[in-house]
């Protein structure tokens, strides 16, 4: 699928030409060129070009980029530029572990609610934000006005959840339950499957045993 005829690939590369130009600015970097981008992301600089011409260029032949203001514009393309405000459905470990992950907020993606089924765990704090019950997750998301629901909920329960995320008015869902979720034109889903990342891990582990070369 594509958005506005720019493929998921190049959009894939957007977060780490943000994450790396960022590092650049905190060095105090001004200036940066495609080639050096290149030597620092393993992307050759023709790709560099050719992904942020989609989106203006940005640069002047002979000058490179300038380091703060390629930033900010990635930034805004990647919707950063606003908040966003979350909530949570499923508060065991790896929804704690996302609550407490603090990098989020200085990203302008803000956890506003907690959800769970657990009555044992109603009404308790993680980092501040207080444990909820599912019954009251309709009402919470309009008044809270939430666009973003990250799903940590196992995959029996995942595709109903996510309906019902939908029908509240959620716009986009984070999905870590492992199970596909199809739902309405126009709802964004981001799956994170975290055992394809390690058994892509193993194929290239498995596929270059041995064929390592030592300088």
């Amino acid at each position: 699928m594509e958005a506005k005829g720019i493929s998921q690939a190049v959009i894939g590369r957007l977060p780490r030409y943000f994450r790396y130009l960022g590092e650049l600015k905190d060095e105090g970097i001004e200036r940066v060129s495609s080639q050096e981008l290149s030597d620092i992301m393993q992307v050759t600089a023709s790709q560099i070009r050719q992904d942020l011409n989609n989106f203006g260029g940005f640069g002047q032949q002979g000058y490179g980029y300038n380091v703060e203001y390629l930033y900010e514009e990635i930034g805004k393309i990647l919707g950063l530029d606003k908040e966003h405000h979350l909530i949570i459905v499923g508060a065991g470990h790896l929804g704690q572990a996302l609550v407490n992950y603090m990098d989020f907020e200085r990203r302008g993606f803000l956890f506003r609610g907690l959800f769970d089924i657990d009555p044992k765990i109603h009404g308790t704090r993680i980092r501040g934000i207080k444990v909820r019950p599912m019954q009251e997750m309709e009402r919470f998301v309009k008044e809270k006005e939430i666009d973003i629901a990250v799903l940590t909920v196992p995959k029996s329960v995942a595709v109903g959840v996510a309906e019902q995320l939908v029908s509240y008015g959620i716009k986009g869902i984070w999905n870590f339950a492992h199970v596909d979720l199809h739902v309405p034109k126009g709802i964004q889903v981001e799956s994170v499957h975290l055992s394809d990342s390690l058994m892509k891990l193993s194929y290239n582990l498995s596929s270059y045993d041995g064929q390592i070369e030592v300088e």
